[in-house]
C-alpha cells in the first residue's frame, strides 16, 4: 500500500501543477525591499487550484511586474532571471516540473516524467522554483541617531566640534543581483518572509543602522570641509548635499554600492544638539558675522549718525569722543578685530582743560574721525557749520 500511496500522491501533485497560475505583488509596506510573488488563488469565482506545490511555477503562468519593482526568478537557489521593466510576463522553464499540457508541452511525456520523478521522492517535486519582487523605489524611514557626541574637525570654525544628531534617510536598491547574492539572508528565500529595512527583527537592517551611525562623523567632516557645500549651520537645510556626503562616507567605509547594490539617496536631519563648547563658539561667530561686511557698515554708520546727533544736542564733543573710542575695536564676545587708530598728534605740553562747548575741541575731534574714515566729508562740513553757527 505504501507503493500505491506514494504513486497516488505523485500523480495528484503532477496534475495539480499542470494548472497555469497568475502571480502578482502582495500587499506590503512601502519599506519592504524583497518579498515573494503570490498566486491569485481564485479564478474570478469560476474555480480554484489549491493543490499545487508552493515551490513550482507552471509553464504558461503569468507574472505581473508593476512600475517601480523588479522581478527575480530563482530555481534551486540560483538566480535565473531579472526583469526591471513593468508589464506582464509568461513563465517558461525547461525544468520537467514546470512543464504542462496546458502550455503545449505535450500530454503523455510530461505527465509520465513528472510523476516518476515525484514518485522517487515520495510525491515531492525535485525542484524549487520561486519568483521575488525587488522594490526599486526609494525606501523611506530608515533611521539613524547617536547616543553620545560625535566629533570632527570643522574647517569653517577652525577647530574640533561635537554634536548629538538624529534623523532619517532613504535608500535605493541599485543592483538587485548584488543585493540578493551578498546581503539578503537565505531565510528570506522560503516561507514567504518579507525583507523590510525598518523591521527591528531584521539583523541585516540593524547592521546597516550601525554602519550609518559609524559613518556620521566622517560624513559631517566631508560636508563641512567641502568648499562646494557649506557650513555646519547649513546641514539641516541641505538634505541632498548632506546625503551625498553621508553616502560617500558609507561607501568609503562599508562599500554599500560596490558590494551590496545599495546607496543612500536623501536625508532628513531631525535635530542636531551641539556640545557646550561648540554652541558657545557658534554664538560668537554668528555675532561677528552680524557686524561684518555690508551689515557691519550699516551698523557703524548708524552709530556715527547717532553720535553726531548727540554732540549737536549737548553742544559738546563727548558723543564724538565716546564713538571714536568704541570704533577703535570690535569686541564680540571675546573675538577682537583691531582697527588702526587715527594718527596721534605730536607730543605737546598738556593745555588747560577746554570748556565743554569749546568749538575747537569739537572740530579737532571731528577732523580726526574724518581722517580715520569714520565719517564723510559731508558729515564733517555739516558739523562744522553747526558748531560755528554758519
Amino acid at each position: 500500500m505504501g507503493f500505491i500511496t506514494a504513486f497516488v500522491g505523485a500523480l495528484g501533485g503532477t496534475f495539480a501543477d499542470q494548472w497555469i497560475d497568475f502571480y502578482s505583488i502582495p500587499s506590503v509596506q512601502p519599506t519592504a525591499a524583497l518579498f515573494p510573488a503570490v498566486k491569485q488563488e481564485t479564478n474570478a469565482g469560476r474555480g480554484s487550484n489549491t493543490k499545487g506545490s508552493d515551490n513550482i511555477i507552471t509553464n504558461g503562468s503569468k507574472i505581473v511586474v508593476p512600475e517601480g519593482y523588479g522581478l527575480l526568478t530563482m530555481q534551486d537557489g540560483e538566480i535565473t532571471g531579472l526583469v526591471t521593466e513593468a508589464g506582464g510576463y509568461i513563465w517558461q522553464s525547461d525544468d520537467v516540473n514546470s512543464k504542462s499540457l496546458l502550455a503545449g508541452n505535450g500530454i503523455v511525456s510530461p505527465l509520465i516524467t513528472q510523476t516518476w520523478e515525484r514518485f522517487k521522492r515520495g510525491g515531492i517535486p525535485g525542484s524549487q522554483q520561486a519568483a521575488f519582487y525587488v522594490n526599486l523605489k526609494e525606501l523611506p524611514n530608515n533611521r539613524f541617531g547617536t547616543q553620545s557626541e560625535i566629533y570632527w574637525d570643522d574647517a569653517w570654525l577652525g577647530t574640533q566640534v561635537g554634536a548629538l544628531t538624529r534623523g532619517t534617510y532613504t535608500l535605493r536598491i541599485v543592483d538587485p543581483i548584488l543585493f540578493v547574492k551578498n546581503f539578503v539572508p537565505a531565510s528570506y528565500f522560503g516561507g514567504g518572509q518579507v525583507f523590510d529595512f525598518t523591521d527591528m527583527n531584521n539583523d541585516a537592517a540593524t547592521q546597516l543602522f550601525n554602519e550609518v551611525v559609524s559613518a556620521l562623523a566622517p560624513a559631517f567632516s566631508k560636508y563641512t570641509n567641502d568648499p562646494a557645500k557649506g557650513r555646519i549651520t547649513q546641514i539641516q537645510s541641505d538634505s541632498l548635499g548632506f546625503a551625498k556626503s553621508l553616502a560617500a562616507a558609507v561607501e568609503d567605509g562599508y562599500s554599500w554600492k560596490a558590494n551590496r547594490g545599495l546607496e543612500i539617496v536623501s536625508t532628513a536631519i531631525i535635530s542636531i544638539e551641539y556640545d557646550a563648547d561648540t554652541t558657545e563658539l557658534l554664538s560668537k561667530v554668528k555675532r561677528a558675522d552680524a557686524l561684518s561686511g555690508a551689515r557691519g557698515n550699516s551698523n557703524l554708520q548708524a552709530s556715527v549718525a547717532q553720535g553726531f546727533e548727540s554732540a549737536g544736542e549737548s553742544g559738546g564733543a563727548a558723543g564724538l569722543v565716546g564713538l571714536g573710542m568704541a570704533a577703535g575695536t570690535t569686541g564680540l564676545g571675546g573675538l577682537q578685530q583691531p582697527v588702526a587708530p587715527p594718527p596721534a598728534p605730536a607730543p605737546a605740553p598738556a593745555p588747560a582743560a577746554a570748556p565743554a562747548d569749546d568749538p575747537m575741541a569739537k572740530l579737532t575731534q571731528a577732523k580726526q574721525m574724518l581722517d580715520a574714515g569714520l565719517i564723510t566729508q559731508d558729515d564733517y562740513d555739516a558739523l562744522k557749520a553747526r558748531v560755528l553757527g554758519a
